[in-house]
């Protein structure tokens, strides 16, 4: 039989059967696989990992109770973010296939993501990445716990272990602070939203001086709420000091990052924001000491000064006599004062009468008079001798002036002769012409002529 004819071969002893051969079946098989079963998602654990050389991969996924063998080609594996390793749980998109070639039963795998905590904890660095970005986790945005806080708010469950604990600390370490809780799930569907509801609201009401954001330990699937974006970002949002005790020691989550202090458990988170009464019983008893020990000097103190004051005081009588003592002494000097000056003013008076006599009216009136009389000579004397003086400049200027004067020249016989137009001074024949009107200023009197004739001397020409 030829294993790769699909053809039926008959038997000539038996009636007439169909026969498969091994390929056929595989193959049909193969189809009814693929075309019965779509995509599909399957979760289970890796193991028998292989790598040969090709650069696939090829493991088994298994439950409790069964595995199947699985293919990763190349050409899938670029969008893995993680690697495929023995024991890893994952969740795979497959397609049920068979490989003919050896009649095995496998799953081609389109996709591999981890499954449960491995997811969870991809998402939990991709939210604390991007959250790191935006500043969320800075410390300049850290806000100081408070020294004494009156009232602390707490968001946590109200039947947890975690609130009894934060209860006990503060009743051991300072029972006058008060406690406001905001209860709330801390675990479990819808649970993130409810805590930074909570969170909201007691910053909105403002009656805590800081608040614990807190939960017992668990598994990162039990912890998941506290790794939720709104409730980081309500806590970066709230102005009261937040404190994240959520967990043990060993859990970390991103109410911690962006919390302004981080707790290692519920109960540090109350220790972080409680004082410890025995040291402010121990720092009360000092100041009360000290307190006692100034009191104590300062009544010593103001007791001596009472003795000091006491000594110093005197009897009012004895008062009374000595500023009557001191009554007399001042009348006593203020007579003497009086007598003295009376005394100096009677002695400066004489020699100011004196002096006045010295310089009486009439003398020196009588002076002034002779003196005014010598005064008034001498000017009169002055005045003379100065108007004969300008009398003689005068007449001699006058005589200089007359020699000089064109009317002493006129006098003698000689006239001044203007052109009649203009009053030009005529002293060239060549200056008028014939007929022209011209005027003779004679020594008395004037003339108005016409030029008849014009004769030029000789040296005219």
């Amino acid at each position: 039989m030829n294993p790769a004819s699909s053809t039926p071969e008959r038997h000539p002893a038996t009636p007439a059967r169909e026969v498969y051969s091994v390929a056929r079946l595989n193959r049909e098989v193969k189809a009814l696989l693929e075309g019965g079963f779509p995509l599909l998602w399957v979760e289970g654990e890796i193991s028998n990992l292989a790598r040969p050389s090709s650069g696939h991969l090829y493991f088994s996924l298994k439950d409790a109770q069964a595995q199947v063998r699985c293919a990763l080609f190349r050409q899938q594996q670029r969008a893995l973010g993680f690697a495929p390793k023995d024991g890893l749980q994952v969740l795979a998109r497959v397609r049920v296939t068979l490989y003919e070639g050896r009649g095995d039963y496998q799953l081609i795998v389109e996709h591999l993501e981890e499954a449960g905590e491995g997811a969870l904890r991809r998402a939990f660095e991709a939210l604390k990445q991007r959250l790191s970005q935006e500043g969320l986790f800075d410390l300049a945005h850290k806000k100081p716990l408070p020294r004494l806080p009156k009232r602390i708010g707490v968001v946590t469950s109200p039947t947890g272990a975690a609130l009894r604990d934060i209860l006990t600390t503060l009743r051991r370490r300072f029972p006058a602070i008060a406690v406001r809780l905001y209860p709330v799930p801390v675990q479990g569907q819808g649970a993130a939203e409810k805590i930074a509801a909570a969170i909201a609201r007691a910053a909105q009401q403002g009656d805590c001086d800081a608040l614990i954001v807190a939960r017992g330990g668990g598994s990162l699937e039990d912890l998941w709420p506290f790794n939720e974006e709104i409730v980081a970002r309500a806590i970066y949002a709230c102005p009261l000091p937040v404190v994240s005790g959520v967990g043990h020691e060993t859990d970390f989550t991103i109410s911690d990052l962006v919390a302004d202090a981080r707790a290692p458990t519920p109960t540090a988170a109350a220790e972080m924001l409680s004082p410890d009464q025995a040291e402010w019983l121990a720092a009360f008893a000092a100041l009360h000491a000290r307190l006692a020990r100034l009191m104590h000097g300062r009544i010593i103190e103001e007791q001596q000064r009472l003795d000091w004051l006491g000594a110093r005081l005197i009897h009012p009588r004895e008062r009374i006599a000595r500023l009557q003592q001191h009554l007399r002494e001042l009348v006593m000097r203020l007579q003497a004062a009086q007598t003295g000056r009376v005394h100096s003013g009677n002695t400066r008076l004489l020699t100011l009468s004196s002096r006045l006599m010295q310089r009486a009216p009439a003398g020196r009136a009588r002076e002034l008079a002779l003196g005014f009389q010598h005064h008034s000579a001498r000017l009169v004397g002055a005045m003379r001798r100065s108007l004969a003086q300008h009398r003689q400049r005068i007449e001699l200027t006058a005589q200089t002036l007359n020699t000089l004067s064109p009317l002493a020249t006129l006098g003698r016989g000689y006239a001044i002769v203007q052109r009649s137009d203009d009053g030009a001074v005529v002293r060239d024949a060549g200056q008028v012409r014939v007929g022209e009107r011209i005027a003779a200023r004679l020594a008395h009197g004037r003339l108005d002529c016409r030029v008849e004739a014009i004769k030029k001397d000789i040296k005219s020409t």
